[in-house]
């Protein structure tokens, strides 16, 4: 392999891969021995390349003016375009505008071939347009609360129009054609649930974080419903 291009490829690793990476890794990623790997790293450094860490414990990437510029192929530009394309389909218009802005912000990135091919690209998907969904929770508010690992108090009207209020600990949104939930483990239960997002009538910031449970409740979940083939309940 070129040396321009051995380059390129461990800088892609370098920004790709989560922060620090092993030098095991990258040699592997770059198909190179470990020793050219460090050879490598030394030669970046040398050109202006902000690249933190040492052997035998990680090395983690600070973007910067000296380093190429990001490259994708024509395959990957496909794919990124046709993805956010697809968020239209999830009728989260906050959702949709935020992946055109970062689409916008990558292409600005491209060299110039790139950034035509992103242009011009040739894959489309066309399917039914989604059921516009009637919900009045903030979608903000829901985000933050997944993000941050926040509590929430919620005014919950279930599917038979009985109504509750209840301490949730929110995981994440999952989006379809037709329906928009919201996964949580639910304090009254004691349970996880899959709310409907336009069932919530009303939700606030408990004040509190779940963040030590977090983990283990995902880990919980995922056994559970690879062990069942469903779902939480609604």
């Amino acid at each position: 392999m070129a040396r321009t291009d051995r380059l390129m490829r461990l800088v892609d690793a370098l920004r790709r891969l989560p922060a620090p990476v092993t030098a095991a890794r990258l040699a592997a990623e770059t198909d190179v021995s470990r020793r050219q790997l460090y050879r490598d790293i030394a030669t970046l450094r040398a050109g202006g390349a902000l690249i933190d860490g040492e052997a035998g414990v990680g090395y983690r990437l600070t973007e910067d003016p000296a380093l190429p510029p990001q490259s994708f192929s024509r395959l990957e530009i496909e794919a990124l375009v046709l993805a956010v394309g697809e968020l239209r389909k999830t009728g989260d218009a906050s959702l949709e505008a935020a992946g055109r802005a970062a689409l916008a912000r990558i292409i600005g990135t491209l060299p110039d071939d790139q950034s035509r091919q992103a242009m011009h690209t040739v894959l489309r998907s066309f399917r039914a347009d989604p059921v516009r969904l009637d919900y009045t929770v903030d979608m903000s508010l829901l985000r933050r609360a997944c993000w941050e690992e926040l509590a929430l108090d919620v005014r919950y009207r279930d599917q038979k129009g009985q109504v509750s209020q209840r301490e949730v600990w929110p995981l994440g949104i999952s989006y379809s054609d037709r329906t928009l939930m919201l996964l949580v483990w639910c304090c009254l239960r004691q349970d996880w649930r899959t709310f409907h997002v336009a069932g919530i009538e009303k939700a606030a910031l408990m004040g509190h974080s779940f963040r030590p449970r977090r983990v283990p409740l995902l880990h919980d979940y995922a056994a559970r419903y690879a062990a069942s083939g469903s779902p939480a309940k609604v």
